[in-house]
């Protein structure tokens, strides 16, 4: 990837972040003026509803920039230089697993449950994730089972690409060359060829990130929809000041975390 692209590629994930702040600034907001659920009047419900469709329209957005970038040269996102080793060690696809959606809002679930369990007790209602319904719960547990299995139909796929480095027609030319990693156009057509295929199966995770989603917050009230993007922003922001705080204490940056 030339130095312009590159500096294309992470000026989008830059963008990205910004977004992600922009976002989180405007869930807390949303969550701070939102009465109890028992008092949501229907100008409320619709307010927190289109504030999740924008945050998914964000995505959406984010999703066909970096595809646009990966068509170029996909293998820089599966590893991008503009991530900590503690981000990039939890990436799946230059992503996140798309059933960490699901297992969050089990997450949090389980943790608002607890935590107001005296109020639930009293027959008081909140109308958050810890109030999921028999039916809600049975949806998204369909949808992590779906997930599931479109993952390991991707994860089949990337090791089948990783595999195709020790085949033909990589390996043979590796072995012919007189210098160890001299360039020739039949490698570089070969190493072409691998990063398209790295590019479709980018676009593919990104969509089933998306697709998962989507379904997901369909299944959820606008209530807990905003609670749930707000907890997925505060844990990915969070985990990248934290990749900057090992990072600085590593001595691998120079770039201090937020204090």
């Amino acid at each position: 990837m030339a130095g312009s692209e590159r500096d294309h590629s992470r000026c989008c994930f830059t963008e990205w972040l910004n977004t992600q702040e922009s976002d989180l600034s405007d869930l807390l907001r949303a969550q701070a003026q939102t009465p109890r659920a028992g008092t949501i009047s229907p100008a409320d419900r619709h307010s927190l509803a289109q504030l999740a469709q924008n945050i998914i329209d964000h995505f959406q957005d984010y999703i066909n920039k970096r595809s646009h970038f990966a068509r170029r040269d996909a293998t820089a996102f599966f590893a991008p230089a503009w991530c900590s080793p503690l981000e990039n060690s939890l990436l799946w696809i230059a992503g996140c697993r798309p059933c960490l959606y699901i297992r969050l809002v089990y997450a949090l679930c389980g943790s608002e449950f607890e935590s107001q369990l005296d109020e639930f007790l009293q027959g008081t209602r909140t109308g958050n994730l810890g109030e999921l319904s028999w039916n809600q719960f049975s949806q998204v547990n369909d949808l992590q089972m779906k997930t599931i299995r479109e993952e390991d139909r991707l994860s089949v796929q990337m090791a089948g690409l990783q595999d195709e480095v020790a085949d033909q027609p990589l390996a043979v030319l590796a072995n012919k060359a007189v210098r160890v990693g001299e360039p020739n156009r039949e490698v570089e057509r070969a190493l072409d060829e691998h990063a398209r295929g790295m590019a479709r199966i980018l676009e593919e995770a990104d969509e089933l990130r998306l697709r998962t989603l989507k379904e997901l917050i369909s299944f959820l009230t606008p209530l807990q929809a905003v609670e749930f993007l707000l907890a997925a922003k505060k844990l990915h922001l969070s985990v990248r000041e934290w990749g900057k705080s090992r990072d600085h204490l590593h001595g691998r940056s120079s770039d201090p975390p937020v204090s």
